[in-house]
């Protein structure tokens, strides 16, 4: 059974102050955890998070064909695990990646 769109805005408005949040505590935690070993993970996670509700609610990935929800999860799953191997490898990435 396929699922439709919905024209209940209180979920979007629920994932956009989400969005908001996640925007405004992000500097706040770059402050606290500064130089923290564990920090490139939280901001992995923190971007992570706010490519799934956007994916979710906004793009509405989960009424597209599996196909394309797929793509579309590893396309949102790419940039935090580059923040993660750039923050704990970049220096073995960019002798990899100079000529």
């Amino acid at each position: 059974m396929k699922t439709t769109a919905s024209a209940n805005l209180q979920p979007l408005t629920v994932a956009w102050l989400a969005l908001v949040a996640l925007t405004l505590i992000s500097p706040a935690l770059g402050r606290w955890f500064h130089g923290a070993d564990g920090l490139p993970l939280l901001v992995a996670a923190i971007v992570w998070i706010k490519g799934w509700l956007v994916a979710r609610h906004f793009i509405e990935a989960r009424l597209a064909h599996p196909f394309i929800a797929r793509v579309l999860a590893c396309f949102i799953a790419f940039a935090p695990l580059a923040l993660v191997l750039t923050a704990f490898y970049g220096r073995q990435l960019a002798g990899w990646a100079s000529l």
